[in-house]
């Protein structure tokens, strides 16, 4: 069985590999193919699910693969873009309706997490869709809610002190949040999910990578030219995803594929692969030595 992990003060025991569905959208990836991947992944013990209203059809899929698992999964999902809504983003209504869809395409009639998907500073300084936010918690329709962003948002959101959770970058490529946001963030005692927490393996290409969300990583790792990301990709992939699980507060680490095998590869990695206090204080060092001042949150 994986190992499971508190989140936060909300008492759900979430598995510490969690699944992404943002490449079963995106890429468009077969009913069929999703009902594969994840029933594997259940087997292995995977219990939290992690979507968006702005994942193409996303949540349909999931909510079709898992209507019959409801009570073993913890099911999370992000709202705030419109995605096809008649309303304008980052409005209350958008919110309400938002949220309303996602119940239906996930086929429950509450959601376990409901974050905000990268909004602006202004957008939570301004609090209305927060509090729409609030009054679906209070309704019941969600159980917890909370924050999904990087850079000084998400720092902002922390200490707001209204949010259940925080989703944010954390990986060997992207350590700023370790400084400020961790801390903040388990000091309130919330859920830290970690996003792109094996730095998209970017690495894995010698040239610039064709997909340009993976460039900003692949160029840092060029610098930082850490040791272990030149031997076994699945060695370097374990490497990676023990880090980010190893900074202090994280509880889960989000991996998205459209792979039905590719899952269960990295929880087995993952089982095999331990972290020592040396080895996690040696990346952060290195890492330290190399960042530059820009080398904020990537989205």
């Amino acid at each position: 069985m994986m190992e499971r992990r508190l989140f936060g003060k909300t008492g759900m025991e979430v598995s510490v590999l969690g699944f992404g569905g943002s490449e079963i959208g995106y890429e468009h990836t077969s009913s069929a193919t999703v009902d594969k991947l994840l029933g594997a992944a259940m087997d292995e013990g995977l219990n939290v699910v992690d979507t968006a209203a702005c994942y193409v059809d996303s949540e349909e899929k999931i909510g079709a693969a898992v209507r019959h698992h409801r009570s073993q999964l913890y099911l999370f999902s992000k709202c705030g873009h419109a995605s096809g809504l008649p309303s304008a983003d980052w409005t209350r209504e958008t919110i309400r309706d938002s949220i309303d869809r996602s119940l239906h395409r996930l086929r429950t009639d509450y959601i376990d997490l409901m974050q905000l998907h990268t909004c602006s500073s202004q957008v939570l300084a301004d609090g209305s869709v927060v509090e729409e936010l609030i009054r679906a918690k209070e309704a019941g329709k969600v159980r917890f809610i909370g924050y999904s962003g990087d850079h000084d948002t998400a720092l902002q959101a922390v200490e707001m002190g209204v949010f259940d959770a925080l989703q944010t970058s954390i990986n060997i490529a992207d350590q700023r949040v370790l400084e400020d946001v961790l801390p903040a963030a388990v000091e309130r005692q919330m859920g830290v999910i970690a996003k792109r927490p094996i730095a998209n393996a970017a690495w894995k290409s010698k040239e610039l990578p064709s997909n340009s969300y993976h460039h900003v990583y692949w160029q840092r790792l060029r610098e930082i030219d850490y040791d272990f990301l030149h031997g076994n990709l699945e060695e370097g992939v374990a490497t990676a995803l023990s880090f980010t699980l190893s900074c202090p507060g994280v509880s889960v680490a989000i991996v998205g594929t459209s792979n039905p095998g590719r899952w269960k590869q990295n929880a087995l990695l993952l089982n095999e692969r331990n972290l020592s206090e040396q080895e996690y204080r040696a990346i952060r060092e290195q890492y330290l030595a190399v960042a530059k001042p820009d080398w904020v949150g990537q989205t």
